[in-house]
């Protein structure tokens, strides 16, 4: 066998395996490259919390109060959670009993120095014992601090995660909250349409679960182009406070000579 029919017998060979190794053409619904209208002229677009946060434990402690169920609303800086911390407290107690025997003793070493009665070094230790006893106190106080986790927004509870008297440790998510404030819409349209489309651009939504349209405005564009599909994100925003809107509901949106 020659050396040209050995080399074409193991590209043979590996034929099927250097076809695995070809990366996968990006995969496009209905063959087109980006995010076309459908025969209306409409884009699909669905409804999202301006602010979502999802509320975890900082500290290894037993839960007291986690008194707002699914669905609950509440105002920012209201108690979401808050924790058995009476092992903390009395810890914070004996580091700020610590910190005060620091301080009188560093008095009484002052005045003795004073007096030519205490050497140089007993006061440096007595300054160190007020410092580190004083960081000890700082420390528990900022522990105790972590025992009522507050809203960071005014919003509801989208999912409940743990239940009172449950035992947390840090990290470990207790909620999912959702910004009460009215939901934005969440579009991807061709990048072509940047030429019409700006902020402040009026378009209508229906909202498939409501079967109601609204009126609606565009409030930011995305700042990158996708080069595969050649579309934009675009976020938009429902005119007006209506209540039946919710994160998660989906429509379609009709802009008027935008094509």
């Amino acid at each position: 066998m020659t050396c040209r029919h050995a080399l074409a017998g193991l590209l043979a060979a590996m034929g099927p395996l250097l076809a695995q190794a070809q990366p996968a053409a990006p995969a496009v619904a209905g063959g087109k490259n980006f995010a076309e209208p459908d025969r209306d002229g409409r884009i699909r677009t669905q409804l999202s919390a301006r602010e979502t946060a999802v509320i975890a434990s900082e500290i290894s402690a037993r839960i007291a109060r986690l008194p707002l169920k699914e669905g609950d609303s509440f105002r920012a800086g209201q108690p979401l959670v808050a924790f058995d911390c009476a092992l903390f407290e009395a810890q914070l107690h004996k580091a700020e009993a610590s910190n005060e025997a620091a301080r009188k003793t560093l008095a009484v070493q002052q005045r003795l120095a004073e007096l030519n009665s205490a050497s140089r070094l007993e006061l440096e230790q007595a300054e160190a014992r007020v410092k580190e006893s004083a960081a000890e106190a700082a420390y528990m106080r900022a522990t105790v601090g972590k025992c009522v986790i507050p809203a960071p927004f005014a919003g509801r509870v989208a999912k409940r995660l743990a239940a009172g008297a449950e035992f947390a440790t840090p990290g470990r998510p207790l909620l999912e909250i959702v910004d009460g404030s009215p939901p934005e819409l969440q579009l991807i349209v061709p990048s072509r349409w940047l030429a019409r489309l700006k902020p402040g651009s009026e378009f209508t939504v229906t909202v498939d679960e409501l079967g109601r349209s609204y009126p609606a405005r565009v409030i930011r564009i995305g700042a990158r182009i996708d080069p595969v599909s050649q579309s934009v994100t675009i976020t938009g925003q429902v005119n007006g406070n209506h209540a039946g809107l919710q994160p998660g509901m989906s429509g379609w949106a009709s802009f008027s000579g935008v094509q």
